[in-house]
């Protein structure tokens, strides 16, 4: 079982940029699909990107194509979700997700991941 654990988040100006890094431990990091999900008040949890178990292949959610990039290091057991060119509307708290499925697309569902950090807040205001 792995555990994962998200930080980087904050508060930053419209326009501006956060890296978020997920850490993982207990397992065999290089062993799942990995993704990055979002929730903001209200709403259902979002999926935001993945990449598969090697990083060589990546999906994103049309809202935040050429803005956030997604990128691993099995070596450092590591993902992190570079954040650019911030709008409010990426206000939420964002989720790192471990997965088993061998299936990567841009409409990956909650219900695809099997483990989950605790989330770090990120909000873009000014």
């Amino acid at each position: 079982q792995v555990q994962l654990a998200e930080s980087g988040g904050g508060l930053v100006q419209p326009g501006g940029s956060l890296r978020l890094s997920c850490v993982a431990s207990g397992g065999n990091f290089s062993d799942y699909l990995m993704g990055w999900f979002r929730q903001a008040p209200g709403n259902v949890r979002q999926f935001v990107a993945a990449t598969i178990r090697s990083g060589r292949s990546s999906r994103y959610i049309d809202s935040v194509k050429d803005r956030f990039t997604i990128f691993r290091d099995n070596a450092q057991n590591t993902m992190w979700l570079q954040m650019n060119s911030l709008k409010p509307e990426d206000t939420a708290v964002y989720y790192c997700a471990a997965s088993e499925s061998y299936v990567i697309s841009e409409r990956m569902r909650a219900t695809d991941y099997t483990y989950w950090g605790q989330g770090t807040q990120v909000t873009v205001s000014s």
